[in-house]
Protein backbone atom coordinates (compact mmCIF):
# COMPACT_ATOMS: atom_id res chain seq x y z
CA UNK A 1 0.00 0.00 0.00
CA UNK A 2 1.34 3.31 -1.16
CA UNK A 3 1.29 6.49 1.07
CA UNK A 4 -1.10 7.61 -0.66
CA UNK A 5 -3.52 4.64 -0.54
CA UNK A 6 -2.75 5.18 3.47
CA UNK A 7 -3.72 9.10 3.56
CA UNK A 8 -6.88 8.72 1.33
CA UNK A 9 -7.94 5.39 1.66
CA UNK A 10 -11.66 6.45 0.72
CA UNK A 11 -10.24 7.63 -2.45
CA UNK A 12 -8.68 4.68 -3.57
CA UNK A 13 -11.78 2.42 -3.19
CA UNK A 14 -13.47 4.50 -5.74
CA UNK A 15 -10.69 6.17 -7.47
CA UNK A 16 -13.24 6.20 -10.69
CA UNK A 17 -15.88 8.30 -9.09
CA UNK A 18 -12.66 11.17 -8.08
CA UNK A 19 -11.39 11.17 -11.40
CA UNK A 20 -14.93 11.74 -12.84
CA UNK A 21 -15.84 14.39 -10.48
CA UNK A 22 -12.63 16.88 -11.68
CA UNK A 23 -13.61 15.72 -15.27
CA UNK A 24 -17.28 16.98 -14.38
CA UNK A 25 -15.43 20.44 -12.89
CA UNK A 26 -13.32 20.82 -15.51
CA UNK A 27 -16.06 20.34 -18.57
CA UNK A 28 -18.16 23.26 -16.58
CA UNK A 29 -14.86 25.40 -16.17
CA UNK A 30 -13.42 24.55 -19.87
CA UNK A 31 -17.43 24.71 -21.84
CA UNK A 32 -18.56 28.21 -19.45
CA UNK A 33 -15.53 30.24 -19.28
CA UNK A 34 -15.00 31.61 -22.87
CA UNK A 35 -18.48 32.49 -22.74
CA UNK A 36 -18.58 34.78 -19.49
CA UNK A 37 -15.55 36.05 -20.88
CA UNK A 38 -16.65 37.61 -23.87
CA UNK A 39 -20.06 38.50 -22.14
CA UNK A 40 -17.95 40.47 -19.50
CA UNK A 41 -15.50 41.88 -22.34
CA UNK A 42 -18.76 43.28 -24.17
CA UNK A 43 -20.50 44.76 -21.11
CA UNK A 44 -17.95 46.23 -19.02
CA UNK A 45 -16.90 47.90 -22.47
CA UNK A 46 -20.31 49.25 -23.06
CA UNK A 47 -20.34 50.81 -19.49
CA UNK A 48 -16.75 52.26 -20.22
CA UNK A 49 -17.87 53.13 -23.48
CA UNK A 50 -21.32 54.87 -22.51
CA UNK A 51 -20.93 56.20 -18.84
CA UNK A 52 -21.25 60.35 -18.22
CA UNK A 53 -18.09 61.41 -20.25
CA UNK A 54 -17.46 58.76 -22.14
CA UNK A 55 -16.56 58.04 -25.71
CA UNK A 56 -20.29 56.92 -26.60
CA UNK A 57 -21.93 58.83 -23.82
CA UNK A 58 -25.57 57.14 -23.53
CA UNK A 59 -27.47 57.68 -20.05
CA UNK A 60 -30.09 55.48 -21.08
CA UNK A 61 -27.87 52.30 -22.19
CA UNK A 62 -25.07 52.99 -19.19
CA UNK A 63 -27.93 53.14 -16.37
CA UNK A 64 -29.70 50.20 -17.62
CA UNK A 65 -26.86 47.75 -17.79
CA UNK A 66 -25.08 49.66 -14.76
CA UNK A 67 -28.42 48.89 -12.69
CA UNK A 68 -29.09 45.03 -14.21
CA UNK A 69 -24.99 44.44 -13.01
CA UNK A 70 -25.77 45.49 -9.84
CA UNK A 71 -29.15 43.82 -9.30
CA UNK A 72 -27.28 40.71 -10.59
CA UNK A 73 -24.55 40.47 -8.04
CA UNK A 74 -26.88 41.67 -5.07
CA UNK A 75 -28.49 38.15 -5.63
CA UNK A 76 -26.90 35.55 -3.48
CA UNK A 77 -25.56 32.71 -6.06
CA UNK A 78 -27.90 29.88 -4.51
CA UNK A 79 -30.59 32.02 -4.82
CA UNK A 80 -30.24 32.73 -8.51
CA UNK A 81 -30.03 29.12 -9.51
CA UNK A 82 -33.55 28.87 -7.81
CA UNK A 83 -34.77 31.54 -9.96
CA UNK A 84 -33.55 30.56 -12.89
CA UNK A 85 -34.44 26.74 -12.96
CA UNK A 86 -37.48 27.39 -15.19
CA UNK A 87 -35.34 29.16 -17.77
CA UNK A 88 -32.11 26.50 -17.14
CA UNK A 89 -34.69 24.09 -18.24
CA UNK A 90 -36.45 26.11 -21.19
CA UNK A 91 -32.85 26.67 -22.49
CA UNK A 92 -30.68 23.92 -21.63
CA UNK A 93 -33.62 21.14 -21.49
CA UNK A 94 -32.55 19.95 -18.08
CA UNK A 95 -31.40 21.64 -14.93
CA UNK A 96 -29.06 19.20 -13.27
CA UNK A 97 -25.73 17.83 -14.05
CA UNK A 98 -22.91 19.49 -16.09
CA UNK A 99 -25.61 20.65 -19.04
CA UNK A 100 -28.20 22.46 -16.41
CA UNK A 101 -25.32 23.74 -14.63
CA UNK A 102 -23.81 26.03 -17.59
CA UNK A 103 -26.35 28.80 -18.13
CA UNK A 104 -26.93 29.69 -14.21
CA UNK A 105 -22.90 29.53 -14.19
CA UNK A 106 -22.50 32.04 -16.77
CA UNK A 107 -25.58 34.24 -15.23
CA UNK A 108 -23.97 33.87 -11.81
CA UNK A 109 -20.14 35.48 -12.81
CA UNK A 110 -20.87 37.69 -15.99
CA UNK A 111 -21.70 40.82 -13.65
CA UNK A 112 -19.15 39.94 -11.27
CA UNK A 113 -16.20 40.42 -14.12
CA UNK A 114 -18.45 42.62 -15.97
CA UNK A 115 -17.52 45.10 -13.08
CA UNK A 116 -13.95 44.27 -12.96
CA UNK A 117 -13.27 44.63 -16.78
CA UNK A 118 -15.58 48.13 -16.26
CA UNK A 119 -12.37 49.29 -13.94
CA UNK A 120 -9.83 48.13 -16.06
CA UNK A 121 -11.11 50.61 -18.63
CA UNK A 122 -12.38 53.40 -16.26
CA UNK A 123 -8.67 53.36 -15.23
CA UNK A 124 -7.16 53.90 -18.44
CA UNK A 125 -5.12 56.79 -19.11
CA UNK A 126 -7.08 59.44 -20.74
CA UNK A 127 -4.36 61.12 -22.95
CA UNK A 128 -4.18 58.10 -24.60
CA UNK A 129 -7.52 57.94 -25.54
CA UNK A 130 -7.18 61.79 -26.23
CA UNK A 131 -3.77 60.94 -28.71
CA UNK A 132 -5.25 58.53 -30.29
CA UNK A 133 -8.33 60.86 -31.48
CA UNK A 134 -5.71 63.32 -32.72
CA UNK A 135 -4.09 60.97 -34.77
CA UNK A 136 -7.53 60.25 -36.42
CA UNK A 137 -8.46 56.86 -35.37
CA UNK A 138 -12.19 56.33 -35.58
CA UNK A 139 -13.94 54.52 -32.33
CA UNK A 140 -13.41 50.88 -33.31
CA UNK A 141 -9.98 51.72 -34.07
CA UNK A 142 -9.58 52.97 -30.33
CA UNK A 143 -11.33 50.83 -29.15
CA UNK A 144 -9.18 47.66 -30.45
CA UNK A 145 -5.86 49.81 -30.13
CA UNK A 146 -6.11 51.52 -26.97
CA UNK A 147 -9.16 50.44 -24.94
CA UNK A 148 -7.84 46.31 -25.27
CA UNK A 149 -4.75 45.90 -26.63
CA UNK A 150 -3.13 48.40 -23.76
CA UNK A 151 -5.49 46.77 -21.29
CA UNK A 152 -3.93 42.92 -21.87
CA UNK A 153 -2.04 43.03 -18.82
CA UNK A 154 -4.84 44.43 -16.48
CA UNK A 155 -7.49 42.18 -18.13
CA UNK A 156 -5.41 39.15 -17.80
CA UNK A 157 -5.08 40.04 -13.78
CA UNK A 158 -8.87 40.93 -13.57
CA UNK A 159 -9.55 37.55 -15.20
CA UNK A 160 -7.73 35.47 -13.08
CA UNK A 161 -9.34 36.72 -9.88
CA UNK A 162 -12.75 35.97 -11.72
CA UNK A 163 -11.65 32.32 -12.81
CA UNK A 164 -10.50 31.55 -8.79
CA UNK A 165 -14.33 32.94 -8.01
CA UNK A 166 -15.90 31.07 -10.50
CA UNK A 167 -14.01 27.40 -8.35
CA UNK A 168 -16.11 28.42 -6.08
CA UNK A 169 -19.68 28.95 -8.05
CA UNK A 170 -18.91 25.59 -9.67
CA UNK A 171 -18.12 23.72 -6.03
CA UNK A 172 -21.64 25.45 -5.30
CA UNK A 173 -23.48 24.58 -7.72
CA UNK A 174 -21.71 21.19 -8.21
CA UNK A 175 -23.27 20.41 -4.35
CA UNK A 176 -27.01 20.98 -5.36
CA UNK A 177 -26.53 18.60 -8.20
CA UNK A 178 -24.92 19.62 -10.93
CA UNK A 179 -21.66 16.90 -10.03
CA UNK A 180 -17.80 17.81 -9.98
CA UNK A 181 -15.94 18.07 -6.94
CA UNK A 182 -17.95 20.33 -4.67
CA UNK A 183 -20.78 17.23 -5.17
CA UNK A 184 -17.97 14.50 -4.51
CA UNK A 185 -16.70 16.50 -1.27
CA UNK A 186 -20.09 17.09 0.18
CA UNK A 187 -21.78 13.45 -1.41
CA UNK A 188 -18.95 11.26 -0.44
CA UNK A 189 -16.69 13.79 2.16
CA UNK A 190 -19.29 15.31 4.07
CA UNK A 191 -22.49 13.02 4.34
CA UNK A 192 -20.30 10.01 5.03
CA UNK A 193 -17.80 11.91 7.07
CA UNK A 194 -14.81 10.75 4.87
CA UNK A 195 -12.71 12.96 5.51
CA UNK A 196 -9.57 12.25 3.23
CA UNK A 197 -12.55 12.66 0.43
CA UNK A 198 -13.16 16.41 1.49
CA UNK A 199 -9.14 16.86 1.72
CA UNK A 200 -8.16 14.96 -1.78
CA UNK A 201 -10.96 17.32 -3.43
CA UNK A 202 -10.06 20.77 -1.69
CA UNK A 203 -6.28 20.11 -2.54
CA UNK A 204 -7.50 19.56 -6.28
CA UNK A 205 -9.29 22.81 -5.98
CA UNK A 206 -5.77 24.06 -5.01
CA UNK A 207 -3.53 23.12 -7.61
CA UNK A 208 -6.22 23.68 -9.89
CA UNK A 209 -6.35 27.79 -8.76
CA UNK A 210 -2.71 27.21 -8.62
CA UNK A 211 -1.84 26.60 -12.19
CA UNK A 212 -4.75 29.34 -13.50
CA UNK A 213 -2.93 32.01 -10.95
CA UNK A 214 0.38 31.08 -12.50
CA UNK A 215 -1.22 31.24 -16.16
CA UNK A 216 -2.64 34.60 -15.03
CA UNK A 217 0.32 36.30 -13.68
CA UNK A 218 2.98 35.14 -16.40
CA UNK A 219 0.35 36.37 -18.94
CA UNK A 220 0.13 39.77 -17.17
CA UNK A 221 3.95 40.04 -16.50
CA UNK A 222 4.41 39.24 -20.30
CA UNK A 223 1.98 42.29 -21.58
CA UNK A 224 3.04 44.91 -18.87
CA UNK A 225 4.47 48.34 -20.50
Amino acid sequence: MTIFEQLFPHVFENPDVFVQSILETLQMFLIATPEWFILGIVFGLTLALTKPGGMWENRAVFQFLDKLTNLCRSIPFVIMIALLFPLTRLISGTAIGVRGAIFPLIVGITPFFSRQVESVFNGLNPMLIESAQAMGLGPWSIIWSVYLRESISALARVTTITCISFNSEIAVIGAIGAGGLGDYANRYGFERNQLDITVAAVITLLVFITIIQTIGTIIGRKNEH
